[in-house]
């Protein structure tokens, strides 16, 4: 799922942007959006404030409020909501989400935290055309449910009896005495990783009873707690599944060029540089 942000000051027009880039990307799958909305004691809970975005043809609309969201259901965060989305929509717009670490259409200068696809003072600045176009050049939001999801949509599922998986992520300590890890932060070799991970994928798809391998690496910062990595294989069964996606996380930590750097209450420092 591809998520693209807008960000600006209230009168910048952020919504009828997110309307008009609903409609260009709507040609090109199922959208969701998403919009953050300031805290309210008489928060619209029947939806209206994302009207707008409705009618610009969202197949679905969320608010989240500091914490509190606008549907059926329990608080949620953006990182839930957008894991939720990934399975079952193509692209997600986000509105008001100025520190969300995603490409961002900005206006009025506002401060944000993702890579800027364009700059305008107003919504009427933006070429909505351009930035649909430099949106599907970013790197695309996956989860583990979102790969599983693609994997049992392959032409060849038919054909598989075994899903396996696997997911790394960022652990506080090996051994108790250990200073505790609070994030990792990971760069990949621009175009080598993707060119190494896509060929890696072919050659473990070509096994016998191996229909389909799917990975993603996360780059970035990611706190304790969080997912890394995930690989999954479609598979005719269980043997040749598990022994694939072992495989395959152990080739791609040997085999495409991504680093890390670990945080911890001690000190920071490259891995790469202490091996």
């Amino acid at each position: 799922m591809y998520v693209l942000g807008v960000v600006g000051p209230s009168d910048s027009g952020k919504t009828t942007l997110v309307g008009r880039l609903v409609a260009q990307l709507g040609e090109r799958g199922r959208v969701a959006t998403v919009k953050h909305c300031t805290v309210d004691p008489d928060i619209d809970t029947e939806g209206r404030d994302t009207a707008r975005h409705r009618e610009a043809g969202a197949d679905v609309t969320y608010g989240i409020a500091e914490g509190s969201w606008f549907a059926t259901g329990d608080d949620r965060t953006l990182d839930e909501t957008l894991a939720d989305l990934a399975p079952d929509y193509d692209i997600c717009v986000l509105e008001g989400y100025h520190w969300a670490d995603v490409p961002q259409v900005v206006l009025g200068g506002r401060e944000h935290a993702g890579e800027a696809l364009a700059t305008g003072e107003t919504a009427a600045d933006v070429d909505v055309e351009a930035v649909c176009d430099a949106l599907f050049e970013t790197d695309p939001y996956e989860c583990l449910d979102s790969l599983v999801a693609r994997a049992k949509r392959s032409p060849e599922a038919p054909k598989a009896g075994a899903i396996a998986t696997f997911t790394g992520r960022v652990r506080a300590k090996d051994h108790d005495e250990d200073a505790v890890t609070e994030s990792l932060e990971f760069e990949k070799y621009e175009g080598v990783a993707e060119e190494r991970m896509a060929a890696l994928g072919a050659e473990l798809e070509e096994r016998e009873g191996v229909h389909e391998v799917l990975m993603h690496h996360r780059t970035g910062v990611i706190e304790y707690g969080e997912d890394i990595v995930f690989v999954v294989v479609l598979a005719g069964h269980r043997e040749e599944a598990f022994r694939t996606v072992e495989d395959g996380i152990n080739r791609l930590k040997d085999e495409v060029p991504i680093f890390k750097k670990e945080v911890t209450t001690d000190e920071e420092f490259w891995v790469h540089e202490r091996s």
